[in-house]
């Protein structure tokens, strides 16, 4: 691996930028989205109301989230793996993610009231990069099988 490091220098520049990027959504979340559950998480919420919020900028922050997430993570999984056939999958995965991962949070936030331990998780799934380390290790393996 050492011996191919002068011919990868630049997909291994190009893959840390993108892990940067990926930082600095995290970073500078706040700012960038509407998302009132933020504070609410990061508080010490139990037995505490669910925050006040607005339906469609919550959804569009979200989406605006996961579709930077994702598409920095699809052109992370091409550096890595320079495989179009791949990239296409972990694409449509990544969309059939976002309406199953949408559609549980919205039922959740409108019906179980209760559970913030679900919301928690699901609400983390859709807005940090989760899937990308699950993908790595399984392309890698699918891939030297």
């Amino acid at each position: 691996m050492l011996k191919n490091l002068p011919q990868n220098k630049g997909k291994i520049v190009l893959g840390l930028l993108l892990v940067f990027l990926l930082v600095l959504i995290r970073e500078f979340e706040t700012q960038l989205f509407y998302d009132p559950f933020l504070p609410f998480f990061k508080s010490d919420y139990a037995g505490q109301p669910l925050p006040i919020y607005e339906p469609i900028p919550l959804f569009l922050g979200l989406l605006l989230r996961y579709g930077l997430n994702s598409l920095l993570s699809l052109a992370l999984l091409y550096v890595i793996f320079e495989d179009k056939d791949m990239l296409q999958f972990s694409g449509v995965l990544f969309a059939v993610f976002f309406v199953v991962l949408l559609l549980t949070f919205f039922y959740i936030l409108s019906f179980q009231n209760q559970n913030y331990l679900l919301l928690f998780y699901v609400r983390r799934f859709l807005i940090q990069p989760i899937f990308i380390l699950l993908f790595i290790p399984g392309f890698y393996y699918q891939k030297h099988l």
